[in-house]
């Protein structure tokens, strides 16, 4: 393996920093109309410490200087020497001329927080640039491109998103990996890799080492918000029937009774509106049921239902769906319903549809994260 010297180290570093100034610089005049009337690189602070970047950005009659602090890919407990420095550099100048902000070609969304909670502007490769000052406000926040070749790992696809659920399902236990394992229907790596994930995002903490290594989620309000952004961004396979119900207050309860008369072995649960109102009451009545089910078994359900397709006027929705979906469904004591987890039926409550949002928020008070 071939090795790169303390030199060679160092000029890659000096042209990381030049390309990250460049193109913050670019993004800074575009965006305010102004001008970039100073610009200087690895400025002394004092005790041998060095400021990467600092410039001085002119718009109209008002100018202002912006400290900053370059990083490759950062995770909470990656920047909190880097806030330190621009602490230390603020006290060290004019704090009501200064902005200080940390360039990186990736910030996970908890140094984002963190730095967005300390008043410390942000600036990503992306595109994303957060900053204040006075009376400005700059918030660009950009889409992930397909392939952005970022250094984290993906939570939520396939088997990591059962170990994801796992973990807030069981959020106040300290597990370890065959335990979790066996919670989330995986393997202990996928949980490994998963933990190591949420470790680095300080999500979770552990104890112990080897075979007693236990981990225990630490933010699960920050994991579910994640998770729910990119559930948001899916296409679920989604089909629209009617069937008639005598009583549609008992719409759940019927649609149960007619899958085991149907004798459907396929697992399935209720999802939305209807199972959401049933777990957390508050809307008066449902007169619609949407149901997860397996892909490639709509033929069992749609015969044992009773359904006839209806684009309009459709009381039924059928969601075809793997993995997460149908892991911790919950059985309705009175009746043979199964019901999603209260973490789907949140999720799936994000489709802003009538008075779903107001729901979902319903939902998120009772899980009491």
């Amino acid at each position: 393996m071939k090795k790169t010297t303390p030199g060679q180290q160092g000029s890659a570093r000096l042209a990381y920093e030049t390309e990250v100034a460049d193109r913050l610089c670019a993004l800074l005049v575009n965006t305010t109309g102004g001008q970039i009337t100073s610009r200087q690189a690895r400025c002394p602070i004092g005790n041998g410490l060095w400021l990467d970047l600092l410039l001085t950005l002119s718009v109209g009659n008002e100018s202002v200087n912006i400290a900053v602090e370059t990083l490759r890919h950062a995770y909470p407990r990656d920047i909190r020497e880097t806030i330190w420095k621009l602490d230390e550099y603020r006290l060290s100048g004019d704090p009501e001329r200064l902005i200080t902000l940390v360039a990186a070609g990736l910030l996970s969304p908890g140094a984002r927080d963190l730095l967005r909670r300390r008043g410390i502007g942000y600036f990503e490769f992306n595109g994303n640039l957060n900053l204040r000052w006075r009376n400005w406000l700059i918030n660009i926040q950009c889409p992930e491109p397909v392939s952005s070749g970022r250094h984290t790992t993906e939570l939520f696809t396939g088997s990591r998103e059962r170990v994801v659920h796992a973990l807030l399902v069981h959020r106040q236990s300290w597990l370890t990996g065959s335990e979790l394992a066996l919670m989330s229907q995986t393997s202990p790596y996928t949980c490994s890799v998963v933990m190591q994930e949420l470790e680095r995002r300080e999500w979770c903490e552990s104890s112990g080492a080897g075979p007693t290594l236990r981990r225990h989620l630490t933010g699960p309000r920050q994991l579910l918000d994640a998770w729910a952004e990119r559930w948001t961004r899916r296409k679920a396979q989604r089909s629209r029937w009617y069937t008639f119900i005598d009583y549609p207050g008992r719409m759940l309860a019927e649609l149960s009774a007619r899958i085991e008369k149907g004798k459907v072995e396929s697992g399935w649960a209720f999802t939305g509106t209807a199972a959401a109102n049933a777990w957390a009451p508050l809307l008066t009545a449902v007169d619609t049921a949407e149901l997860i089910i397996p892909p490639g078994h709509i033929d069992q359900f749609t015969d044992a239902l009773k359904l006839t397709r209806a684009e309009k006027g459709a009381n039924v929705t059928l969601v075809e769906r793997e993995g997460a979906s149908l892991l911790f469904r919950d059985r309705h004591p009175d009746d043979t319903s199964w019901f999603a987890s209260p973490f789907i039926l949140y999720l799936d409550l994000l489709d802003g549809r009538g008075r779903n949002r107001e729901l979902a928020q319903h939902v998120l008070e009772k899980l009491e994260l």
